[in-house]
């Protein structure tokens, strides 16, 4: 016999039934059939395999993610109290794993991985940068921001203000619009500038302009382990946004550090950080990385020891992974016969559909086609307060290799 329960139901298929056993919280649309009561967009709704429970989640039929799991406990119920203690585990995980002031610059909610579907949210020292791409997020957004500020207050924790980086188009094909501003749920600073300090690296973000939402906080301990081999080294730092790789080896003792970029405001920024810690053997250049690694091969330049690889996401579907493998392949083939025997190579992928085994294959290729042997040092991933739910695969998708070549 079905329990009774409040929300509308939905009817999963076997395929479905199995991906929510094994623990995963999407359901697409066609694994989904009608079942009791017709569920809202945005709204809650059950999902059963015949008569038994499997879980409650977001509904929304404008996303292939028709489905978003929120709960497999019967007993919730999905009040204010429910969404304080979502957010009060979010926070109590990132202060066991960023402890000291690594907790004043990094990601509070991490989505799915923190059973918060569609939310992002980021600190920035007293800021916070929030991104919400599903709808049912979208509806409980304020509860779940005000829990979070009463949380973080209650720990002695400042909030001078959140801001909202709505400006995705992948808002639109979930039913909602684009927005960016401050949230108006409570006061606000005059400017969306402030100052994080990583690694013991000073930075300004911008959480109004500043990519996603602000600054790429997942590189943090990738940073580090970059700037302990930097010491003496002549380094090359490709698509340094606003200069956090070549900041971190400045500061570890490079001997210079030469930091490029396509885009003229991401360099600007990049040189006032580089002023704001006082790093005089650091330049930067506006540049295209794919004609200046090229241009540097056929000059068979050899002024680099120690080249560093962080280019954005190639791809961001399985529909365009082999072309962006031949993107990531380009630029480490270039930056591996650049490098003289003994150099070192910093290189990554952000991307989730660029996969481990695509980009360790990717990697093999170019070393051959270069003539190289790579030693590997270290392989590393995001940071901790980007959890990896092994039950997610799409939580997984920052892959970083340190490799000398040899």
């Amino acid at each position: 016999m079905r329990q009774k329960r409040p929300y509308p139901s939905l009817q999963v298929s076997t395929k479905g039934e199995r991906s929510i056993k094994n623990g995963h919280p999407w359901v697409y649309g066609e694994e989904l059939r009608p079942g009791e009561g017709t569920p809202e967009n945005g709204g809650l709704a059950d999902v059963f395999a015949g008569n038994a429970w499997l879980g409650t989640g977001f509904y929304n039929d404008n996303s292939k993610i028709t489905l978003r799991l929120i709960s497999r406990n019967a007993n919730d119920t999905f009040d204010p109290a429910f969404w304080r203690r979502r957010v009060s585990y979010a926070v109590a995980y990132r202060r066991t794993v960023m402890p000291g002031t690594d907790f004043r610059c990094c990601r509070l909610i991490h989505g799915e991985a923190d059973q918060m579907p569609g939310l992002t949210v980021d600190r920035y020292n007293d800021l916070l940068s929030v991104q919400i791409t599903s709808l049912g997020m979208e509806r409980v957004r304020d509860t779940v921001l005000h829990a979070l500020c009463d949380v973080l207050g209650e720990q002695g924790e400042n909030v001078s203000g959140v801001y909202l980086r709505n400006d995705l188009a992948l808002r639109e094909r979930e039913g909602m619009a684009q927005e960016k501003g401050w949230w108006s749920g409570m006061s606000h600073p005059d400017s969306p500038v402030t100052e994080i300090v990583e690694n013991g690296v000073r930075y300004l973000v911008d959480v109004e302009n500043g990519q996603k939402t602000g600054f790429f906080l997942d590189q943090k301990y990738n940073r580090q382990a970059v700037a302990r081999l930097a010491a003496g080294k002549r380094v090359l730092d490709c698509f340094t946004h606003t200069g956090s790789f070549g900041l971190n080896a400045a500061l570890g003792g490079a001997q210079r550090v030469h930091s490029v970029d396509i885009s003229d405001s991401a360099i600007a920024m990049a040189e006032e950080n580089a002023r704001r810690n006082g790093l005089t053997n650091i330049d930067f250049e506006t540049a295209d990385v794919f004609d200046l690694l090229t241009r540097l091969c056929e000059t068979k330049n050899r002024d680099y020891d120690f080249i560093i690889l962080d280019p954005p996401a190639f791809t961001k579907s399985r529909d365009t992974a082999a072309q962006a493998e031949r993107g990531y392949k380009e630029i480490n083939l270039r930056a591996m016969k650049l490098l003289p025997r003994g150099g070192y190579l910093a290189t990554c992928s952000c991307s989730h559909f660029m996969t481990e085994g695509l980009f360790r294959k990717m990697l093999r290729e170019a070393a051959r086609d270069a003539g190289v042997s790579l030693r590997q040092i270290e392989a590393r991933q995001q940071g901790p307060d980007h959890p990896i739910l092994w039950n997610v695969p799409e939580t997984e998708y920052l892959k970083f290799f340190l490799f000398q070549v040899v």
